[in-house]
């Protein structure tokens, strides 16, 4: 039987949220609840007309849609099936055996997917108190660090750094050192993104972004990033050609240019996220300040934190487990409807009393 090569091998599958329980709500992947812009839904549906042509290549309308709405040049902009696609080529193209990429301890796992994907080590630092640390990031890099990878505001904490605090990494890093700046959630953070945009003219930083939260594009897998010109022309290379779907990029391109709808999804979220917050605060649970559409939830412990995930799954609601975080007395939940955040909420509350 013919076997894959060893890196391949080694590695675990990505882990999926368990969203298989029928006449569940799913509060597990960070979707929105709400729905997508009229104007998107719209111009996915014209788009189908031309369902027996290939999408464009150079994405040039969603280009132009991203540039206008963030002052940026169109041709520093790389388009991918979710920013996912976009993580795995950077890493293949900068990565292999004998390289190490550096994160931190709750960072996306996909990162470390598609570390073992290209053969390279992934490395990461604690985050104290649940916040990445500038300094442990700093003090980790070596010769052999080639890519390091911040999501902020962080995923599963929710939690962020200021921008000051970006600017001083990229200052601190080795210039042949890239820093991917992962902001999947940066809409829910009221920082100018600009001084992080910035630092793409330096021409080793990257800034990643998505369709799939304050969009409400999640179905349509659309993620784009700003890159420099050396580092796009290479990861463009390990992009598959016509990868964003037709459908997908003309709606991506129509909710990019109706801020108002996605500034009203940002609004409703942080409202319903601000209140659940405040109950499951009131009940005694320590709940880290979320710039996310999500919360995380610490519990006491492990135990405890698997007994709330069997209570609410007995009330009809599934959460997604953190060990895979290295949190495993934690659950993570996506923001939903009021209502449905409430019963979560309701649930819940008899577990703060057993937090210490």
């Amino acid at each position: 039987m013919i076997g894959p090569v060893a890196n391949v091998a080694a590695m675990a599958p990505y882990a999926l949220a368990d969203t298989s329980a029928p006449g569940m709500i799913s509060l597990a992947q960070n979707e929105s609840a709400f729905a997508p812009s009229p104007l998107a839904l719209a111009a996915g549906v014209q788009a189908l007309k031309d369902g027996a042509l290939y999408p464009d290549p150079d994405w040039r309308d969603l280009r132009a849609a991203i540039a206008g709405a963030h002052g940026l040049r169109a041709e520093r902009i790389l388009c991918g099936a979710g920013s996912m696609e976009l993580i795995g080529a950077l890493i293949r193209a900068y990565a292999g055996p004998d390289d190490r990429i550096l994160g931190t301890a709750h960072g996306y796992l996909f990162v470390a997917t598609a570390c073992g994907q290209a053969g390279a080590d992934y490395v990461t630092v604690p985050e104290p108190e649940l916040r990445v640390d500038v300094d442990a990031l700093l003090a980790a890099v070596t010769p052999a660090t080639r890519i390091v990878f911040l999501c902020n505001p962080g995923n599963p904490t929710g939690t962020r750094i200021e921008n000051a605090e970006i600017l001083r990494l990229r200052a601190g890093l080795p210039e042949d050192v890239i820093l991917a700046v992962d902001q999947a959630y940066g809409e829910f953070d009221d920082q100018p993104p600009g001084p992080v945009f910035a630092l793409a003219d330096q021409g080793n930083t990257i800034v990643l972004r998505t369709f799939s939260k304050a969009y409400a594009l999640a179905a349509a897998r659309v993620g784009w990033g700003l890159f420099p010109e050396e580092i796009a022309t290479q990861t463009r290379k390990l992009l598959n050609p016509n990868n964003v779907a037709a459908a997908s990029q003309a709606m991506a391109a129509a909710a990019m240019r109706d801020q108002g709808h996605m500034q009203g999804i940002v609004a409703n979220t942080a409202a319903i996220r601000g209140e659940f917050s405040r109950a499951l605060t009131e009940a005694g649970l320590a709940i880290p300040e979320s710039h996310a559409n999500f919360v995380l939830i610490p519990f006491a412990d492990a135990a405890t934190a698997d007994a709330a995930d069997k209570a609410l799954r007995a009330g009809g609601f599934l959460l997604r487990a953190m060990g895979g975080y290295g949190l495993p007395q934690c659950l993570r939940v996506t923001v939903g409807a009021a209502e449905a955040m409430r019963d979560v909420a309701r649930i819940l509350a008899p577990f703060g009393k057993e937090t210490p």
